[in-house]
């Protein structure tokens, strides 16, 4: 015997004691599904019988269960439940959490019952209340159905030894199904718009009203496929053909629920288009009608597709309601949240979930007329409003781009609160709320899970909100990079050859080797038109771009120096034709920009100039002084070597000083071409970049090429090749060099750069005289900031991803925001 039960529901095992549900609870369900009411006894009284704490254990009982069905596990409740009231408590707990009941009914005859219960010493009741107990279940029994339960099983002992509990997936369960997807907003009846718009799509469509993609593509729609429009019989014929054929899937809506009662003979007020639907049917036959009742009557309230990462509903869902059933929820589906009220012109007072939506699953409605589709929270409406003279929209999954066609007429004059809507551009509601950055976070990537501690989160939430600019921008961050292994060599204490043995030891054969830049690293995203920076990042005003440092922090105090630079860039990327070579309408470059004094003035001024200035003064003076003692040389050898010391260390930084007087100072070096519409480069190799951002700095003078070597670890020419290019760059007064792997993101968990800088350069970072403590120095510990610079590199990467697949800015601003939180660390931050 095969009984078939909701792969999420809530079972009440009902049964009187003595009936054997604790012995059929461990045979079918997982030990962990099962709450039994004895059970909460014990665990509050160490007694499983006393049923003076009856009223407690139940309390704590039904609180499990609702934690256990909030979380989507399928809960057993094992008690006798012979009640009404133990029942109704039942029945409340499921609804609360908009889940099926199921009532699994243990009828054992009453001589079974006290025959086993003669033979339980455990039990201290009289045998009177078992015989109470086989009456009331079947005074039971013909009420459940009525009570609420879904589905009622009576089993009796004769099924108990063969029966076989299968968990049967919910309707609206279709996780199996991966796409691709071609989403279809609301039709309401416009029939040659769906027929043009599938065309375009690629779908054949023949004059018996079949239609299929050749490449396996599957239509979904919507809802309201009815009402209003010229033809509803014929988008109902086809859209039924696509699914009796497997081609399409359909949620109803509330036209097409009405729609519903209609045919069915419900009172309904032909209203709102439902007049034309009833006049274009009265053409059809009855088998027609038949055949489009039973259609409707079969549509599930919402559909979870591709692992549950896609909802479709005609109006929306909310995350708790995701794959849930009941009432509750389909009119959820069906109309959105609303507040109960209706408007002048008679329709539903609707609030606007989509705005607080914080949930995975990305959802996919109609249902509400806006005159663009637009991404809202991982939610987008597709309803672009063709029966009121707009468009039919469909998204196209995975590949999230819209595909619209123009309505040939208006079908049916909107109403005032159509009309507003239909007049307007939706506004993506792109606010960030403290409250999802305020706590602990765990936040998920391609890698694994980074746990972000609550006060770093704080921490990052209070420069974010101070200091950097409009978040709206703020799409990625660059991450830390860490030195490689402290040399053991005398006189260094960062040397290539640490970075190459790494590699090496990871199983690495290539690197590439980049000159590091004495500059400020900077993000830089260039909009080929300056309205990209309104449709596409959602600003309030047009701009070419914006340029923004490793905290987030705008680059150019001068407003005018700023869009210059962004025109130059404009006019670079399109010299250069990137942007038909990318199909692309904006990019974001990560690089750096020269000379570091730019940025750097105040630092400069207060910190090294004051520290060089000072130590010359004492040091010359101190010297002067030696020299007239000549008793006095050992002191005097000494301050000489720290006089020489501190002059190396003023010309390491004055290396890097230079005037800014105009644009024409300025060079931006670019390394990463991180994003363009659709795409993160993190699938190609470091060369591909270097090779990509070389041809892009012929384009003009303003960008500033990065010399690289590509270096083979398998040959130690190669190997000492590139160890004589970063000795001539330092003893250049370059900064040094930085090592990468060949792949951007290695399929080992490797570090993503590892940095070697030069001698003379590193006095800057750790004195004038650091030389003479470098046995001291090569104790530094790396591995914090190692794993910070893992970390990082990860988060960025996965906020790119977020926005360029149209996640909310909120999903983007989480790695965002975990970039910043982990530079707050106390880690050395001369490392």
């Amino acid at each position: 015997m095969i009984l078939q039960i909701p792969e999420l529901c809530l079972v009440a095992l009902i049964g009187a004691s003595s009936s054997g549900k604790s012995t059929f609870a461990r045979k079918h369900f997982k030990a962990t599904e099962v709450l039994s009411s004895d059970y909460f006894r014990g665990l509050l009284t160490d007694d499983e019988n006393n049923l003076e704490i009856t009223r407690e254990a139940f309390e704590l009982l039904h609180h499990v269960a609702a934690k256990r069905l909030g979380l989507g596990k399928l809960t057993v409740i094992d008690a006798t439940s012979l009640q009404k009231d133990a029942r109704a408590q039942i029945l409340k707990t499921a609804r609360a959490n908009d889940v099926l009941t199921v009532a699994l009914v243990l009828d054992i005859p009453e001589a079974t019952l006290l025959e086993r219960h003669e033979a339980r010493p455990d039990r201290h009741f009289p045998a009177s209340v078992i015989r109470k107990h086989a009456y009331q279940l079947k005074n039971s029994i013909r009420n459940l159905e009525k009570e609420g339960f879904r589905q009622v099983h009576v089993l009796k002992p004769e099924d108990l030894d063969t029966l076989v509990i299968e968990r049967k997936p919910l309707y609206n369960n279709l996780k199996h199904l991966h796409g691709p997807f071609d989403f279809i907003g609301d039709v309401h009846g416009c029939f040659e718009e769906l027929r043009e718009l599938l065309l375009e799509l690629g779908y054949t469509v023949t004059d018996d009203l079949q239609a299929h993609h050749p490449e396996g593509r599957m239509a979904v729609f919507v809802g309201d496929l009815v009402d209003r429009g010229p033809d509803s019989v014929g988008v109902l014929r086809l859209v039924m053909n696509m699914m009796n054929a497997g081609h399409a899937l359909c949620v109803p809506g509330n036209h097409d629920e009405k729609l519903k009662r209609y045919l069915l003979g419900k009172r309904v007020t032909l209203r709102h288009g439902l007049e034309k639907t009833a006049e274009q049917l009265e053409h059809t036959s009855e088998d027609f009608k038949k055949e489009v009742r039973l259609f409707l009557e079969k549509l599930v309230s919402h559909c979870l597709l591709d692992d549950g990462q896609v909802v479709v509903a005609h109006a929306g869902l909310i995350e708790k309601y995701h794959g849930r059933t009941s009432g509750r929820v389909r009119e959820f589906c069906l109309y959105g949240d609303t507040t109960g009220e209706t408007d002048p012109e008679g329709f539903p007072v609707r609030l606007d979930w989509s705005k607080d939506y914080r949930g995975k699953a990305r959802v996919v409605y109609g249902h509400v007329a806006v005159k663009e589709a637009q991404w809202v929270n991982n939610t987008i409406d597709i309803d672009t409003g063709c029966v009121f003279g707009g468009k039919l929209t469909a998204l196209r999954y995975p590949e999230l781009t819209t595909h619209s066609v123009q309505a040939r007429q208006v079908y049916h004059e909107p109403g005032k609160q159509l009309k507003a809507l239909l007049n307007a551009q939706q506004a993506a509601d792109q606010s960030l709320r403290w409250q999802d950055f305020a706590r602990e976070k765990f936040i998920e990537t391609a890698v694994g899970t980074v746990r972000i501690p609550e006060a770093n989160n704080i921490a990052a939430l209070e420069t974010a909100s101070r200091f950097a600019l409009d978040p709206r921008w703020l799409v990625f961050l660059p991450p830390t990079v860490s030195p490689a292994h402290t040399s053991e060599r005398e006189d260094v204490l960062e040397h290539p050859e640490d970075a190459f043995k790494y590699y090496q030891k990871q199983g690495l054969t290539h690197v590439v080797c980049e000159e590091k830049h004495m500059g400020s690293r900077a993000v830089v995203i260039v909009c080929s038109t300056p309205e990209v920076a309104q449709s596409r990042f959602g600003l309030s005003e047009p701009r070419a771009g914006v340029m923004y440092s490793r905290t987030g922090r705008t680059f150019f105090n001068d407003a005018a120096l700023e869009q210059a630079f962004l025109e130059r860039m404009q006019q670079a990327l399109k010299k250069s034709g990137f942007w038909d070579t990318f199909q692309t309408d904006w990019v974001c470059l990560d690089g750096e920009l020269l000379p570091w004094s730019f940025k750097a003035t105040s630092l400069l001024k207060e910190q090294y100039a004051a520290t060089g200035t000072s130590g010359t003064h004492a040091l010359s003076t101190a010297v002067a002084l030696l020299e007239k003692h000549p008793q006095a040389k050992e002191h005097l050898a000494q301050a000489k070597a720290r006089l020489d010391n501190l002059q190396h260390y003023m010309q390491a930084y004055r290396n890097y000083c230079q005037a800014v007087n105009s644009l024409e100072d300025l060079r931006f070096a670019p390394f990463h071409l991180l994003a363009t519409e659709g795409h993160v480069y993190t699938d190609k190799t470091h060369l591909w970049h270097m090779e990509t951002l070389e041809k892009l700095c012929e384009a003009d003078v303003l960008l500033l090429s990065t010399p690289y070597q590509v270096v083979d670890l398998n040959h130690e020419e190669s190997i000492q090749q590139a160890i004589r290019w970063w000795e001539t760059l330092t003893e250049q007064s370059k900064e040094g060099m930085v090592v990468k792997p060949m792949d951007f993101v290695p399929e080992r968990k490797v570090q993503p750069t590892l940095k070697i800088r030069g001698r003379e350069y590193l006095r800057i970072i750790y004195g004038p005289e650091y030389t003479a403590h470098l046995d001291r120095l090569r104790k530094r510990a790396l591995g914090a900031k190692r794993e910070r610079a893992t970390r990082e590199f990860h988060l960025g990467i996965e906020a790119l991803r977020r926005f360029v697949h149209h996640e909310p800015l909120w999903k983007v601003h989480e790695c965002v925001l975990g970039i910043l939180a982990l530079e707050s660390e106390g880690i050395d931050p001369r490392l």
